[in-house]
């Protein structure tokens, strides 16, 4: 019964792809600016944690420990300890933890209420935080109001992306999945810029955390505006509405099609009674093992600790604050470039050759710090010398460059083509809950962890490299080109997944 309701599924959207395309209507550039809001702002959020926490004036009020004597943090003593504080850690981490619980509620707004809601909630949610952010008067109300940007991350990437799939032309879809990307650069990269133009001001970190409020609110006054999809509509019974939101979008009352396809669907949908149940059939553990696993490297590389903490990292090396700040400026800009290389080779190269170049890329770069960092740097006081702290900034740049154009995008966009329809919203809720545990893992034990390790902490992130190169050779399956009713004889032309399928 399940395969009968998969096949339908799945060739009721290979109708959807063969359609003529139709033309890019001010709708679907609305829906643009408004995911636009919501991919910027998850970029801030995650901008922007790193450079106030640079700052001496930010440090001194909330963590005076680590102000009163930079040398030592919580446990331990010495540069690469200056920053070990628990509290600290969960000042970043706390967010994503929160934003993993969250996505549980999300999934359940953004079936039974709608997308549109869902987004609408996200904004509540980004400009309640921002506001307790800029106004902190305690750790304990800067954490809460982290938390409560956790909250609009949790629902803002569950329906956001989804939004965008389901009103954008079929021809257009890709492009505006890893574009959503691209917004979360550019949301790095503008959190940076203000980040170093704040910090020469008492309260330039309470300006920091404000400007947040630009992009919040245009997400949740963007919400009200907005349509909800004809997708949406359609599976919870209103077809009525359905259609003339259909042919707003697409802009021609010529849907008749399209409506009937989109019917079919959310009956056939609405058959599944537990995709959670049923996406953990043998059957679908192929595509579940290799989504997790996509998550799991992401982060286990050590992205996430070089962005969440890479103005704290150049201090550690000897830079001074305005320095580091600058050096995470040019980080962000070759984040947000190398991301819209992605975006132009991805179809034309495939996701696998570029997942493998990057992972031989990452490894360079990761080898390459921790040889300067072990050379240079000892456990004292001392520093690097300028020339060592420059080769350690370009390794950087190497690191984030080889990832912007690789694992940063395609772990998400390989994770969405793998599941068959069926499953796909079970298997988007766990890959996103997947990234976010492992985000909160690292935030939470990097500088934990480089007070403890010291250099070492980066032949640990190479070695996971190596094991996520592996798994890209063998394990993982190339999907350019591969329409969704063909994904099953993939698995099954596979050395090792073909015994499960």
């Amino acid at each position: 019964m399940a395969d009968d309701q998969g096949r339908t599924l799945e060739g009721c959207e290979e109708q959807l792809i063969k359609r003529e395309k139709k033309k890019f209507t001010s709708s679907v550039l609305i829906a643009c600016v408004i995911a636009a809001s919501s991919g910027l702002m998850f970029g801030y959020v995650i901008g922007i944690s790193g450079g106030v926490s640079a700052m001496k004036v930010f440090l001194a009020k909330f963590f005076p420990s680590i102000s009163r004597d930079p040398s030592k943090g919580s446990s331990g003593s010495g540069n690469y300890c200056r920053y070990n504080d628990q509290l600290l850690q969960l000042f970043t981490s706390s967010t994503y933890v929160v934003g993993l619980i969250s996505t549980f509620g999300a999934s359940y707004t953004t079936r039974n209420l709608g997308r549109k809601p869902t987004m609408l909630i996200a904004g509540i949610f980004y400009l309640v935080g921002t506001v307790l952010n800029a106004g902190a008067q305690s750790l304990p109300m800067l954490i809460i109001g982290r938390d409560f940007l956790g909250c609009g991350i949790g629902f803002g990437n569950q329906a956001t992306p989804l939004y965008l799939s389901e009103v954008a032309p079929p021809h257009l879809r890709g492009g505006l999945n890893i574009l959503f990307q691209l917004n979360i650069t550019t949301g790095i990269l503008i959190a940076n810029l203000v980040n170093y133009f704040t910090a020469a001001y008492p309260w330039g970190w309470r300006l920091s955390f404000a400007l947040g409020g630009i992009p919040s609110l245009l997400l949740t006054l963007g919400s009200f505006v907005l349509s909800e999809t004809p997708n949406s509509l359609i599976e919870r019974g209103y077809l009525t509405q359905g259609k003339q939101v259909l042919e707003k979008i697409r802009g021609t009352d010529q849907v008749e099609e399209e409506f009937n396809d989109l019917v079919e669907v959310g009956v056939a949908s609405s058959l599944i009674k537990n995709p959670f149940r049923d996406i953990i059939r043998k059957k679908n553990l192929p595509p579940l093992i290799c989504a997790i696993c996509l998550q799991f490297f992401q982060q286990a590389g050590g992205i996430n600790a070089i962005m969440f903490y890479s103005p704290v990292l150049f201090e550690t090396v000897g830079f001074g604050s305005n320095a580091s700040l600058v050096s995470t400026v040019v980080i962000g800009g070759i984040n947000a470039v190398c991301t819209i290389i992605s975006m132009v080779v991805v179809d034309r190269f495939g996701r696998k050759i570029l997942l493998l170049e990057a992972g031989v890329q990452l490894f360079i770069a990761q080898v390459g710090i921790a040889i300067l960092l072990g050379l240079g740097l000892k456990d004292s006081v001392n520093l690097l010398t300028p020339m060592q702290a420059m080769a350690v900034v370009l390794m950087v740049c190497l690191f984030i460059s080889g990832f912007a154009w690789s694992w940063g995008p395609l772990a998400w966009l390989v994770a969405s083509e793998v599941f068959p329809l069926e499953v796909r919203s079970a298997g988007q809720s766990i890959t996103v809950c997947t990234n976010l545990l492992f985000t909160f893992a690292m935030a939470q034990s990097f500088l934990s962890m480089l007070c403890v390790l010291k250099y070492g902490i980066f032949i640990l992130f190479a070695a996971f490299l190596v094991a996520m190169t592996l798994f890209a050779a063998l394990l993982l399956p190339e999907t350019k080109g591969i329409p969704i009713e063909e994904m099953s004889g993939l698995w099954k032309r596979h050395w090792l997944w073909r015994r499960f399928v």
